[in-house]
């Protein structure tokens, strides 16, 4: 399908194929929710849905309305077709740098970071929470494919899997793909930070920054549809976490804190830490991912 701007880069791995863009079809106004993971993405999508639908009922799950459209773990075709039929303004999510999304002046980027720390000590509860026969399912199925792949390390080992994922950056790398897009009018870049700090000012900008009207009859009920203890409590409203993760809903919402890291990584990990983010960041955008 035809898209604005130079021809996107291809990103494959095991779990996400951004291949799967290719059958899109855009509509002018559509939102994309680009986060590195575990950095506030089902919350941003959470967000975004129920300021389109104020009344709290939307026509289905958070995820399946707003799906993770480079997913291999979902069946292609039906995505496609479920965003097809959807009638009303779209939202989809992205886990890819901006190179690797079509770019459309007419839709909207969300784009969310968190400090890379947080987002790590996230990231290892979110592994090794994922079911072992759907991972296995999936580098089978990638190897069919032709999709090459490193394994990662096992998240038991802490110190051995922060090296790794350190050392790929991609967190790092995400963000200043879209740091570089950051004053086009259809970019707004949102810190998980804030969220938690002032949820309601949150919503206030992202309802503007899409355009979306925002009653203050509905806002109290939205704040509280966008808690982290709701959105765990009612999970099933969110996605169907069961199929990917041991525990379903609960696992996926794990926390939601900020902090676990002090005491868990070594003060030889934390300087590496700064030393790789200051190589793959410009000063200003680590001082805005840093800044909590």
């Amino acid at each position: 399908m035809q898209t604005s701007g130079p021809p996107r880069n291809e990103y494959r791995h095991f779990i996400s194929d951004t291949r799967r863009w290719d059958g899109f079809e855009h509509r002018p106004g559509d939102i994309l929710v680009c986060t590195p993971p575990k950095c506030g993405t089902t919350w941003t999508q959470t967000i975004v849905a129920m300021l389109l639908f104020p009344d709290g009922n939307p026509p289905a799950p958070v995820t399946t309305l707003s799906p993770w459209i480079e997913a291999r773990f979902k069946p292609y075709e039906d995505m496609l077709e479920g965003l097809r039929q959807q009638t009303h303004r779209r939202s989809i999510k992205s886990h890819t740098s901006a190179d690797g999304v079509p770019w459309w002046p007419d839709a909207r980027y969300i784009v969310v970071g968190r400090d890379g720390r947080d987002a790590f000590m996230s990231f290892v509860n979110h592994i090794a929470s994922m079911r072992p026969e759907k991972i296995f399912e999936l580098m089978e199925s990638a190897r069919a494919e032709g999709i090459a792949f490193e394994p990662m390390p096992p998240p038991d080992d802490i110190h051995q899997f922060f090296a790794g994922w350190l050392a790929e950056g991609r967190l790092f790398s995400f963000l200043d793909s879209y740091w570089q897009r950051r004053h086009e009018p259809n970019v707004l870049f949102v810190h998980y930070d804030d969220l938690k700090a002032n949820l309601e000012s949150e919503v206030r900008r992202i309802a503007a920054f899409l355009g979306v009207p925002l009653e203050d009859r509905h806002l109290p009920g939205i704040l509280e549809r966008c808690s982290f203890d709701w959105m765990k409590k009612n999970s099933e409203r969110i996605g169907d976490f069961g199929d990917l993760f041991t525990g379903g809903g609960q696992s996926f919402f794990f926390k939601g804190t900020n902090g676990r890291w002090q005491g868990v990584l070594t003060p030889d990990e934390l300087a590496q830490y700064d030393e790789r983010s200051r190589q793959m960041m410009p000063p200003d955008l680590k001082e805005w991912l840093d800044r909590g």
